[in-house]
C-alpha cells in the first residue's frame, strides 16, 4: 500500500469537459482539467502539486532539449460496469519508469508520488473516464531534465508530471507492416528497453519511409544481421505458429511491455502454448509458406492489440485474413473483461482509484 501523500491541490473553476464529447474521441488530442507536477532539487523530490492543466515555462537552455534526458510511461484507467474507476497494473509501469530513469542517469521517482499522486489526480478528474467500448483514460507520467545550462552531463534538477487524456481506439484498422533492414531501433548495451524520448524520435524516419511505400509501420530487426525480430513500431509483437504463441524474448533491445506480459499470462491461463525466444524473420517466412503461421499482432498500452494483415520482407509479401484470427480476439476480450470488471481479477492487476 502507498502512503497518503500530502499534495497541494488547486482545482479549476469550470471543467473543459462541458465542451467535449467523449464518444469516438481521437487518441491523445484532448487533456483533462488537471495535472500533477513535482520537482527534484538538491537530491530530493519536493513541491508535489495538482493544479489546472497549463503550459510550462522553460528556459531555452533547459537540459532535456539539448541532451535528451527525458522518459515517460503509458498507462490506462477504465470505468468498470459498476461505475468504479480502476488503473491497470500501475506498479509495473512504476518499475519500468525507474528502470528507464536509472539507464538515463536520472533520479528514481518514489512510489508515493507516482502511484498515490496518480490516484489523487484521477480521483479529481475521474468524470473524464469514457464509458464507451474500447475507450479509456490514458495516463502519461513523464520526467525530464531541467538544468538551465549547456554541458553534457546528467542534470541536477528534474521535473516529473502526470497528464491525463481520454482516448478511443488507437489503431482501428488492421496494419500493414514492412520489415526494416536498414535502420536500427536498438542494439545490445543501448537504451532499447527504456521508454526514453530518443527511441521514439529515432523511429520516425523509418516509419515515414514505410508510409511512403504504403505501409503503416516497420518491424524492427537486430542491428547486426537485420534478421532477428524485436518490436513492431513501438509495440511488442507476437506470432501464432503451429498453434503456439511465439514472441521475441526480452533482451535489452526490447521494451518489457505490460500489455505483452498480460497477454502472455492470459494465454497461458487459456491453455495456449507460449514460447518467448529469439525469432528470426526467415522462420516467419517459412511458417507462412508452409501454412503454419496463422496470426500476427502487435501488443501495447495504446492499441492493446493491433492485428497485422500484411507483412513485407524484401520483395516477399505475406497477406493474412484477420477475420480468421481466433487467438487475438479471444485474448483481447479476456483482457477487456478483466479491466471492466466482467471477469475476476485473479492476478491482482487492477488498482482502484
Amino acid at each position: 500500500m502507498t502512503e497518503v501523500l500530502d499534495i497541494n491541490i488547486t482545482k479549476i473553476e469550470r471543467s473543459k469537459l462541458k465542451d467535449i464529447s467523449l464518444e469516438n474521441i481521437p487518441f491523445g488530442k484532448y487533456f483533462t482539467d488537471h495535472m500533477l507536477e513535482a520537482d527534484y532539487e538538491n537530491g530530493e523530490w519536493k513541491t508535489v502539486e495538482i493544479k489546472p492543466y497549463q503550459p510550462l515555462i522553460l528556459d531555452p537552455s533547459v537540459s532535456a532539449l539539448h541532451y535528451g534526458q527525458s522518459i515517460f510511461e503509458g498507462i490506462k484507467a477504465f470505468r468498470q460496469e459498476n461505475g468504479e474507476a480502476v488503473i491497470f497494473r500501475p506498479y509495473e509501469n512504476l518499475k519500468r519508469f525507474n528502470l528507464s530513469a536509472l539507464r538515463m542517469s536520472m533520479p528514481e521517482i518514489p512510489e508515493e508520488i507516482f502511484i498515490e499522486g496518480m490516484r489523487q489526480l484521477i480521483e479529481i478528474d475521474k468524470s473524464w473516464i469514457p464509458a464507451q467500448a474500447d475507450h479509456s483514460l490514458y495516463i502519461r507520467p513523464f520526467m525530464f531534465a531541467t538544468d538551465y545550462m549547456l554541458g553534457v552531463k546528467p542534470s541536477e534538477t528534474y521535473k516529473f508530471l502526470i497528464i491525463l487524456s481520454p482516448v478511443g481506439p488507437f489503431h482501428a484498422a488492421p496494419m500493414k507492416i514492412a520489415v526494416e533492414e536498414k535502420y536500427t531501433r536498438a542494439a545490445p548495451g543501448g537504451v532499447g528497453f527504456s521508454k526514453n524520448a530518443g527511441n521514439y524520435g529515432g523511429s520516425m524516419l523509418p516509419a515515414t519511409k514505410a508510409k511512403e511505400m504504403g505501409y503503416d509501420q516497420v518491424l524492427w530487426t537486430d542491428a547486426f544481421e537485420h534478421k532477428w525480430l524485436q518490436e513492431v513500431g513501438m509495440m511488442n509483437i507476437g506470432f501464432v505458429i503451429n498453434n503456439t504463441f511465439v514472441t521475441p524474448m526480452l533482451e535489452d533491445t526490447i521494451l518489457k511491455g505490460v500489455t505483452r506480459d498480460s497477454i502472455v499470462t492470459i494465454l497461458k491461463d487459456m491453455g495456449v502454448k507460449v514460447e518467448e525466444r529469439k525469432l528470426n524473420i526467415d522462420e516467419v517466412v517459412e511458417a507462412y509458406k508452409n501454412g503454419t503461421l496463422t496470426e500476427i499482432f502487435g501488443m501495447g498500452t495504446a492499441a492493446v492489440i493491433s492485428n497485422i494483415k500484411k507483412l513485407k520482407y524484401k520483395d516477399f509479401v505475406m497477406n493474412f485474413d484477420v477475420n480468421s484470427f481466433t487467438i487475438s480476439p479471444k485474448v483481447k476480450q479476456a483482457l477487456d473483461e478483466i479491466r471492466l470488471g466482467k471477469a475476476p481479477d485473479k492476478h491482482g492487476w487492477l488498482f482502484k482509484v
